[in-house]
């Protein structure tokens, strides 16, 4: 199947990537000058709060569906993977950031009265914790650096995408009809990644034991 790129010159592809910062940074640069200028309605600071953790959860599901669409589609988009990645991080800390500095006024023993009460606080911390790492090495000298631990180490993105959609299914009582198309893309997502090692070993296999059917027969 033909790929589906960009129509861009080479040269232009790093100042794209680039323009993918900007642009991704722009939803949550306008809705801070709405909050500023008092436009956020009557709670400003949980809109800002819910609005920044949605953005959270696009950017997860656009990260994780790089690589299925380029396997199923020939979309090839893997350059912009690590800004997506790297989005999904920024946008994780500024919704911790407004939880933490703007909700509950770094009062450390609220939050902790606040993950107990609510344990979906807890998922969406630790999500925040394992990113952190990924963003850090989510360059080409931790790349170099690391060899294959950098690949062990950024699988973690299977487990940062399941306590993201825990976090965000269980923040309210009630799911409505966005949260249930993001949770479903999550699991559909986390599904096929974790299915597609499984598929290429038995390819590998079945290819094995081609070979050998074969060389036992021009030996027969």
């Amino acid at each position: 199947m033909a790929e589906l790129s960009l129509a861009i010159p080479k040269r232009w592809q790093p100042a794209s990537v680039w323009l993918l910062y900007v642009v991704g940074l722009l939803p949550a640069a306008w809705t801070f000058y709405l909050g500023a200028t008092d436009q956020l309605g009557a709670d400003p600071v949980k809109t800002f709060e819910l609005f920044l953790g949605i953005w959270t959860i696009r950017f997860l599901i656009a990260t994780l569906a790089v690589s299925p669409a380029r396997e199923l589609f020939g979309w090839n988009y893997l350059r912009y993977r690590r800004a997506l990645g790297l989005l999904t991080f920024y946008y994780a800390l500024m919704h911790f950031t407004v939880y933490m500095v703007l909700d509950q006024a770094m009062d450390i023993h609220a939050v902790i009265n606040d993950v107990l009460k609510r344990p979906f606080i807890m998922f969406g911390m630790a999500a925040l914790a394992m990113l952190a790492p990924l963003a850090v090495t989510s360059n080409n000298v931790s790349i170099r650096r690391l060899g294959k631990n950098w690949i062990w180490l950024h699988r973690l993105v299977y487990i940062i995408a399941a306590c993201g959609a825990l976090h965000f299914a269980l923040s309210t009582k009630i799911l409505d009809l966005e949260q249930y198309i993001y949770v479903g893309l999550i699991i559909a997502l986390i599904l096929y990644r974790s299915y597609r090692p499984i598929e290429r070993s038995r390819k590998k296999g079945k290819g094995r034991s081609r070979n050998r059917a074969v060389a036992s027969a021009s030996e027969a």
